[in-house]
């Protein structure tokens, strides 16, 4: 079953953490696989009222990243999830957050982005789409 026994997929809501003058992205360590990393993201809950809050949500919380949401990057479909992407535009950065025992974070530049997430095909996708992606 593609929906993990729900029956609906989850929704998950994606921040891409950015310093547009500079051209980084802020990617953080998995907290089940330390040597993986991802990009801040996670399921939409009630309280959150919109997507575009859920996604600045998971930024603080597993980030500590605080911004403002500056665009809607896509929203991607898999069979036991849908994912949405915003671009976040980093104002400042907490020196301690939620889970900051449990991640580490990293600015690195477009293509270094792109190579630590691509072991996750959404993240690569939605990354593909930011506004630092090279335009075709």
């Amino acid at each position: 079953m593609g929906t993990k026994g729900r029956e609906v997929p989850r929704v998950v809501c994606c921040a891409i953490p950015l310093a547009s003058t500079s051209g980084k992205v802020l990617v953080i360590t998995s907290r089940k696989r330390q040597d993986l990393w991802v990009l801040p993201k996670g399921g939409w809950e009630s309280s959150d009222v919109t997507l575009e809050r859920a996604a600045s949500r998971e930024a603080l919380e597993e980030a500590g990243v605080r911004g403002n949401i500056t665009r809607f990057v896509t929203t991607i479909y898999s069979p036991s999830t849908t994912y949405h992407f915003y671009e976040l535009e980093v104002t400042t950065l907490d020196k301690d957050w939620l889970e900051s025992r449990e991640r580490k974070r990293e600015w690195v530049d477009y293509a270094e982005a792109l190579k630590r997430v691509a072991w996750k095909t959404e993240l690569a996708q939605g990354l593909t789409l930011s506004t630092l992606a090279p335009r075709r």
